[in-house]
């Protein structure tokens, strides 16, 4: 198995265990998009004034950097400049970045 597919199925399980029920996702949704060793996760909603356009509001961000064996975690500030999350902007495995969204201590991610 490839790292891609590992790091893919992390995603999509912890995604599909926080994505609203089926039947409002046109409403809102939550997916990733995993590119270039950038993992970010964002939530998709209609835009307000043109409901057939979709727009991505980015949640969290971390960057894997293979040099160091780490994934650098950012959050999205109000002025929207991705700034690295404190307490802990460093994590070694994809799940512990994950681990960090779920519990969002400092409310970075979720609010």
């Amino acid at each position: 198995m490839k790292t891609i597919d590992f790091i893919d199925i992390q995603l999509k399980e912890y995604i599909e265990s926080i994505r609203p029920p089926e039947e409002v996702r046109d409403q809102v949704d939550i997916w990733y998009l995993y590119k270039n060793n950038v993992v970010e996760i964002f939530e998709i909603r209609p835009k307000w004034d043109d409901k057939k356009v979709s727009q991505h509001f980015p949640i969290a961000r971390a960057k894997f950097v293979k040099s160091n064996d780490v994934w650098k975690i950012y959050w999205l500030s109000g002025n929207n400049k991705w700034l690295p999350y404190t307490p802990k902007p460093i994590v070694g495995k994809l799940y512990e970045f994950i681990e960090l969204i779920k519990k969002d201590k400092s409310g970075c991610f979720w609010g």
